[in-house]
């Protein structure tokens, strides 16, 4: 009865307030509890250091979200590798560095889970069912399902579909329509999500789902790329107009696939070792007996063509424009795929490049290397706490409930791992590294990966969640690039690299991000 008498005794005296008096206690009240919080929370030896914020439930989201890394790096230089802030009311605990890799990507199932962390915000995109919308278990064996299209053989077939694509787009697009034109000016962030679309369709989903597919669809995943927000992160449906362009877009996309799939099922015009779709249709049976449907399937394409399409639309338009700034190292690339093509005999061109002369040009490799190291494609991953995390070597428990984050790339750009790490220089990988090497290997039920985690340099990222798509990457980039290369050479039109947008979580150039491009004399149209 005491503190019901309490609460209307403070009610009667808040209503006997002015409008102005009680609009303003509300907003005084909650800054005056948040402080007094944050006060109370800096006095525990079991919690990370927590990043003073003022504004409640908002903490640090502006100056992650504007500039993750640059926040990194203010906090680690106050706080250390280990630090906490809110994030639209989650705390996040961040651990920075190797140490910090080792930390989340190597944390027990029972400790942290991908799935809570990222399940409402994968859902809309790529559908029910698949990737993080299921048990740990059921995506381990989805990734080994996907893995019968991304054997060697198979690497083998893309390469020409990879490059005829490529360069049907130099002769077809507006972009550059190089049949009637000798130079022009492109926007890498209108040709490269295009270009990746064509070619990751092309050789993963085979020649009849890639004549289902024009320039929009470059557009539709690009508005599935959008639901990738932090907004979207703790709100996975708003009234908003880029969530419902994310809706209508992955019912296309779901649309366009289950017609191909109904199609196949109908006609028995099955071959498993053809494309993607075709090995999902034979290689989709669980352990347990269960049959993935064949919605599950499509919204599994979307999840498999959309993790290589952003990530090398986005690696593809920064190799673009750091080349469009370095003619000499352009010339390099040029003279390297041309002593390959030479090699071969007289009359050698593009056309002769295979899977197995993309393993011998170290310098195009080590440019997508460099690439991926100053411009890894997410900036965070997260995670979300299960049971109480101690941090090693200290008396911080993260609890549960809470999330921990790590930044992979900010290590790829940290001076501490990489001397002068904002230069880029493919050269620095001219000597083999033994940091990524590791004899101990895991099997999460995909394939065995490499259990080492300490490298500073993790764009693929690492343990159960390590991406299945490391090779195929380096092939279809590396393709992309060879064919760039052997025809076009260019440079910037603004004569400097735009800087990083991270208004999505993949770390895109800002427009404009145009490069002038002229035709080489060994063009091929």
């Amino acid at each position: 009865m005491a503190l019901i008498d309490i609460t209307l005794n403070a009610y009667n005296f808040f209503m006997t307030l002015s409008t102005f008096q009680q609009i303003s206690l509300c907003i005084f009240i909650p800054f005056i509890y948040n402080i007094i919080w944050q006060i109370l929370y800096s006095f525990r030896k079991d919690r990370v250091p927590l990043v003073f914020y003022w504004i409640p439930w908002f903490g640090s989201a502006i100056s992650y979200g504007q500039k993750p890394y640059e926040f990194f790096e203010e906090c680690r230089q106050k706080y250390g590798d280990v630090f906490a802030f809110m994030l639209l009311g989650k705390i996040m605990t961040v651990y920075l560095g190797p140490k910090g890799h080792e930390f989340v990507f190597n944390a027990k199932l029972s400790e942290v889970s991908a799935e809570d962390a990222y399940q409402h915000l994968t859902t809309p995109v790529f559908g029910k069912g698949v990737i993080y919308d299921c048990p740990n278990s059921r995506l381990m064996e989805q990734k080994k399902f996907a893995k019968f299209a991304l054997t060697t053989d198979s690497f083998r077939r893309y390469v020409p579909l990879i490059r005829n694509e490529v360069l049907n787009y130099f002769e077809n697009s507006d972009s550059f329509n190089l049949t009637k034109q000798e130079t022009g000016i492109v926007n890498v962030m209108k040709t490269q999500p295009e270009i990746t679309i064509f070619t990751a369709s092309r050789s993963l989903l085979g020649e009849a789902m890639r004549k289902r597919f024009d320039a929009t669809f470059a557009q539709l995943y690009s508005d599935l790329d959008k639901g990738f927000t932090p907004v979207n992160f703790v709100f996975p449906n708003l009234p908003l107009p880029h969530y419902w362009k994310r809706d209508a877009a992955q019912q296309k996309i779901s649309q366009t696939y289950m017609k191909e799939i109904t199609k196949r099922r109908t006609t028995g015009d099955i071959d498993e070792n053809r494309d993607l779709i075709d090995s999902l249709l034979v290689h989709s049976t669980y352990k347990d007996g269960i049959s993935m449907t064949d919605q599950e399937i499509a919204n599994l394409l979307i999840g498999v063509l959309m993790g290589g399409q952003h990530t090398s639309a986005s690696t593809s338009a920064w190799f673009l424009l750091h080349l469009g700034e370095n003619e000499n190292l352009q010339n390099e690339l040029y003279e390297e795929i041309s002593k390959t093509i030479e090699s071969k005999g007289k009359g050698g061109n593009l056309n002769d490049l295979t899977y197995e002369d993309l393993q011998k040009m170290p310098l195009v490799n080590n440019t997508i290397k460099e690439t991926l190291r100053m411009h890894m494609p997410l900036h965070s991953i997260f995670r979300k706490v299960l049971s109480p995390l101690i941090v090693p070597n200290s008396t911080y428990v993260v609890p549960k409930g809470h999330y921990v984050l790590v930044s992979p790339g900010f290590a790829h750009t940290d001076e501490r791992y990489y001397p002068n790490a904002s230069k880029f220089d493919p050269h620095r990988w001219d000597e083999p590294s033994t940091t990524n090497k590791d004899s101990d290997e895991i099997d999460y039920g995909f394939g065995k990966v490499s259990k080492g985690v300490s490298s500073p340099y993790l764009p693929f990222g690492g343990g159960r969640h390590r991406c299945i798509g490391e090779q195929f990457a380096y092939v279809q980039l590396g393709t992309i690039l060879s064919t760039f290369i052997y025809n076009l050479k260019w440079k910037l039109k603004n004569n400097h690299i735009p800087k990083v947008d991270y208004n999505s979580m993949v770390t895109l150039p800002e427009e404009p991000a145009d490069i002038i491009w002229e035709k080489r004399e060994t063009c091929s149209i």
